[in-house]
């Protein structure tokens, strides 16, 4: 049985434009009649490509601002008619519509003029009406109509066309999944900016999302997992248009890690530098310069820093690519880099990318369902913090005590840093009790916690915890309060000279 759709009408409306001077003329080349408006019908005349109107079509000329051209039954009616009905055809005839047999659509830029930051306005403007309804309509009849919406579609369909006149049944239906895809990606794009019109009242009654695959990745988070990195539908891309400069591949763990990296560094004053291992920090710092900063981070844990995540919140320079150089290091991400001062080190991943706080939202999928909440922010800010000792903290204390919290926010609970003249010192991280967090810092720490100050995620359940710091020589505390057993840890603190701050809130990462 013969399964190709032989195309003789087409309809091509296309916002981009890409590609067009090919699919046209080979369209008019092969007898094809192109029906068209607006600036793609422009397009092809320019091209000498014959085009006949839309408003020629409908008998209706373009309205309210060109919102309104294709929404019409002879427009509709020939996209839809199913070619194996005869009700169809003869409906068909009757209404003297001629059918419509391939759809060319790609529809108004909506993603790109929310990234390019444009007005409320002008976002509204470019949501596509009539196009999605085209492409949907061509994908549901897709029995009997060819839809395309990528450009790079155009050279297989042209070479299809010539070769068998039309689109055979299996290439259809995969065009049609394709355009589905395609529509839903659109509608969620559209649906998520609404819904960011109104994040100031919490988590959306629905939350709609969608990600388009950027490519394979070697693995996942062990050779033996399937994996691929994607872009969401509304947003500039990975780690917010993240673009790799140089080295080997990306793999799924350098992703993952450079996000946390990134999303904690830039919580911190510049010049700073956070140096990422396994998805918690193992050093952060600030200094004078980006190369300074490294060199306090990587001071904290030496160890652990071996074929770690680099981020910067200054430019990565060549300073900062001499103080690195005997360091394996995995990946370097910064706003901006001096990549031929990493040219000696091949397999570096260089990635550039926008140091930025991410969006309002997280979402974690569980199975059947996810859990979506509020962005944990650190905007807690001294002025509010309460002195609960006996003694204030210093002015060293105190900077020592914002840094260590800001750094403790992005350690996975439970969570204890120390940190000493804008630097980390120890950090114990996801530990199922706050006592071995605490052992496993300072033991990090070991001589250079004396004079250091320390940050608690949450709070102390008990004094163990701050004894431990105590007797490895911290001298502040920060930690959000909250337990029965506050006046126990504070008579503690006390009785050791410990300055202590309540900050009133937690930050917990699981």
């Amino acid at each position: 049985m013969n399964d190709i759709v032989q195309v003789r009408r087409a309809l091509v409306a296309v916002a981009d434009k890409a590609g067009l001077e090919r699919l046209g003329p080979a369209l008019a080349e092969l007898g094809i009649e192109i029906v068209s408006s607006g600036g793609t019908a422009e397009a092809l005349r320019g091209l000498g490509v014959p085009v006949t109107p839309v408003p020629e079509v409908t008998g209706f000329p373009e309205m309210l601002s060109g919102r309104v051209k294709t929404l019409h039954p002879n427009i509709h009616g020939a996209i839809l008619a199913d070619r194996r009905s005869d009700e169809h055809l003869r409906q068909l005839e009757e209404h003297t519509i001629a059918p419509i047999d391939l759809v060319v659509v790609n529809l108004y830029p909506f993603r790109e003029t929310v990234a390019s930051g444009g007005e409320p306005d002008e976002v509204v403007e470019n949501i596509d009406i009539g196009g999605p309804a085209m492409v949907r309509a061509a994908a549901k009849n897709f029995e009997s109509v060819g839809v395309v919406v990528d450009p790079a579609r155009y050279d297989g369909l042209i070479d299809g066309l010539r070769r068998e006149g039309g689109l055979g049944r299996a290439a259809r239906r995969g065009l049609a999944a394709e355009a589905f895809a395609y529509t839903a990606a659109y509608d969620v794009a559209v649906a998520a900016w609404f819904a960011r019109q109104h994040s100031g009242d919490g988590p959306p009654e629905s939350l709609a999302l969608a990600f388009t695959s950027v490519g394979r990745l070697r693995y996942g988070e062990n050779p033996h997992q399937r994996a691929a990195l994607y872009a969401e539908v509304a947003g500039a891309g990975p780690l917010g248009g993240a673009e790799v400069l140089g080295g080997k591949e990306m793999s799924f763990n350098n992703w993952l890690d450079a996000e946390s990296a990134a999303g904690l560094v830039a919580e911190l004053p510049a010049p700073a530098c956070v140096i990422v291992k396994h998805n918690n920090p193992c050093g952060a710092a600030t200094g004078i310069s980006a190369a300074d900063a490294y060199t306090k981070a990587f001071a904290c844990d030496t160890v652990s820093a071996f074929g770690g995540i680099v981020a910067f919140n200054v430019d990565a320079d060549a300073d900062a690519a001499a103080a690195m150089r005997e360091v394996f290091t995995e990946v370097v991400i910064a706003p901006g880099i001096d990549v031929t001062a990493f040219t000696e080190r091949g397999n570096l991943r260089l990635l550039r990318a926008p140091i930025a706080e991410p969006g309002d939202l997280e979402v974690r999928p569980i199975r059947g369902g996810a859990l979506v909440q509020d962005r944990d922010r650190i905007d807690e800010v001294r002025e509010r913090m309460q002195i609960v000792s006996s003694r204030a903290p210093t002015e060293r204390e105190w900077d020592d005590l914002l840094f260590a919290w800001a750094v403790a926010a992005r350690v996975k609970s439970n969570a204890i840093v120390f940190a000493r003249d804008g630097a980390t010192v120890g950090i114990g991280a996801g530990q199922m009790s706050r006592l071995d967090a605490a052992w496993i810092a300072a033991r990090k720490a070991g001589e250079r916690a004396a004079g250091a100050s320390m940050a608690s995620d949450a709070f102390f359940p008990f004094p163990d915890a701050l004894e431990v710091g105590a007797e490895a020589g911290i001298t502040a505390v920060i930690h959000p309060g909250g337990s029965v057993r506050d006046e126990e840890v504070l008579a503690e603190a006390d009785r050791r000279d410990i300055a202590v701050v309540v900050t009133g809130r937690r930050h917990f990462r699981h």
